[in-house]
């Protein structure tokens, strides 16, 4: 509970971060990806887990729509949907990693 309630809470100063900087733009940076966008960006599959293994929902058109915006119109850039990871394979992987950690036989497919 502690860790989605901060992560909400990062995830509305990140809403309030992109609508100063974007200046009403597509990105963190005006019209183009930039670094700021592709720092975040990076994070964004891990977050679509988190969203759906924790049944939770971060990125909220009701509370942050821009993000919102913003997170389609990364994905959908030519550039990142190339590379951008599908959330049920990092889903898996994640499986793989938690039962590596904690020592178990990894699940069977």
């Amino acid at each position: 509970m502690a860790f989605w309630f901060m992560g909400a809470c990062s995830v509305r100063a990140l809403e309030e971060a992109f609508g100063i900087y974007s200046k009403g733009k597509a990105f963190f940076s005006g019209d183009r990806i930039g670094f700021i966008d592709i720092a975040f960006g990076s994070l964004l599959g891990w977050l679509r887990v988190t969203e759906k293994v924790g049944e939770v929902k971060l990125l909220d058109e009701a509370k942050t729509p821009g993000l919102v915006k913003w997170a389609e119109s990364f994905c959908a850039d030519a550039a990142v949907k190339s590379v951008m990871p599908e959330t049920e394979k990092l889903i898996e992987f994640s499986k793989l990693l938690m039962a590596k950690m904690k020592g178990a036989p990894p699940p069977k497919n």
